[in-house]
Formats: structure tokens, sequence, C-alpha cells
């Protein structure tokens, strides 16, 4: 290989990765960033209860209150509402439908 070629390689394979991050972790709104994170940390707090990484992010119904997700797990057809902290942190969940 061409040494003029060998850095296209790593500049590829640092796009790729800069590409894979979510924009909203490095906005300059601390809102934004801890909505971003409680998103994240919510999905994988129902993945680890429910044992199903098919779990996402229901983005079609509207929450009113801050620090909340719902999030969908299309292989049980079950829909759970995680809280967090004012970090981001998933701190309860609770299996929507359920009495």
């Amino acid at each position: 290989m061409r040494p003029i070629l060998r850095p296209l390689p790593l500049f590829c394979c640092c796009l790729m990765a800069l590409t894979a991050c979510d924009p909203a972790e490095f906005d300059v709104d601390p809102d934004v960033r801890r909505e971003a994170r409680g998103a994240r940390t919510c999905v994988s707090a129902v993945r680890n209860e429910t044992g199903d990484a098919s779990a996402m992010l229901n983005q079609t119904l509207p929450i009113v209150e801050a620090n909340q997700f719902i999030v969908d797990v299309p292989a049980t057809q079950a829909r759970w509402l995680c809280r967090t902290d004012d970090a981001g942190t998933a701190e309860q969940l609770y299996k929507m439908g359920q009495g």
C-alpha cells in the first residue's frame, strides 16, 4: 500500500466512529444532553429487565412530564414507562398495562 493512502483508512474509521455517536450527547444545552442520556439509560434498563435486545424508545406517544420515557419491546408487545433522575439515570421502571 502506498504511504500516502495509509491515512485514508484511518480517517474513514474515525469518521465512521463519529457518525455512530448521538449528536445530542455533545450539545451545548445541558437539557438536551440529559434527555439523550435519559433515553439511552432507559432503553438499556428495559433491555436488562426483559432480556430482550429489541427494546427501543417510543417516538409516537407524547410525554408531557420531564424525565419520563416510554420504551417499546416489540417481541412481547409490551410498553414500559421509565423515570429518570435529573442527571438522566434510569431510576424506576413500570410495565404499562399492568394493574
